[in-house]
């Protein structure tokens, strides 16, 4: 399983961020550990943790910019990412659309990753469901508009994240049931085999996000085909996330 922690703004001191680090490196060590962690911290604090990194945690962007340089103040560009020890990137969160991260947006962040040898974590979602599945439809749309762009060989390379912004904080109880997961995953398998040549899509893996706890973190995983989890707030809190990964263990 592939757990991508993403701090968003909760981590602001580095004495924190190395407190998490740390639980992050004693969970990859322990021999029944199956599950590959990456770390989302905030720009500053990622250059601060992933430049000397010799561990077997990776760490991601949150998000990259849409430029590749120049006279761009405040930008962060996937190259600078990259320059500093990150792997990945994420890119497309739900709280960067409503930033204001158009779908053309998006997929020029994507080639900027790519280009920089960063994995991207695209994340795809909708809003709410209807009776009628036209949230289908916005599934769709998402992930061919930020793909369709992209080479064939370069398709093959992005890691989709679904993160229906309806299950986002809610409790365990009230998430996304088992079934419907699994039957998420199975249609984002069925564009992405659309999307990609020949066979590829079957070592594209699709991530779930939304209001996952250690409570329904197992059953998720073994019901629904998924390949991993982009975990949020539960993932600042050192307890919390120990739980998470050992329940995947």
């Amino acid at each position: 399983m592939l757990i991508v922690a993403n701090w968003k703004a909760y981590v602001e001191e580095l004495a924190k961020a190395k407190k998490l680090f740390a639980v992050s490196k004693k969970l990859t060590k322990e021999k029944e550990t199956r599950n590959d962690i990456v770390l989302a911290p905030p720009a500053p604090l990622l250059g601060a943790l992933a430049v000397k990194n010799k561990s077997k945690v990776a760490f991601s962007a949150q998000d990259v910019s849409a430029t590749s340089g120049g006279a761009q103040t405040g930008e962060i560009t996937a190259q600078a990412y990259s320059a500093v020890g990150a792997a990945y990137a994420i890119i497309g969160h739900s709280e960067r659309r409503a930033a204001g991260d158009t779908d053309a947006v998006i997929a020029e962040k994507l080639s900027h990753a790519l280009a920089s040898g960063l994995i991207p974590i695209l994340c795809i979602g909708e809003s709410e469901r209807d009776l009628e599945g036209r949230y289908l439809a916005v599934l769709r749309e998402e992930l061919t508009r930020a793909i369709e762009p992209l080479s064939p060989k370069e398709r093959a390379k992005v890691i989709v994240a679904y993160e229906p912004l309806w299950a986002i904080g809610k409790d365990a109880e009230h998430s996304i049931g088992q079934n419907d997961l699994a039957e998420m995953i199975l249609y984002i398998r069925k564009v992405l085999a659309e999307l990609l040549p020949g066979k590829s899509s079957r070592n594209s893996l699709v991530l779930y996000g939304g209001s996952v706890e250690p409570s329904n973190i197992r059953g998720l995983a073994g019901a629904s085909g998924v390949d991993g989890f982009l975990i949020g707030h539960a993932s600042v809190d050192p307890r919390t996330f120990s739980m998470l990964v050992k329940q995947l263990s």
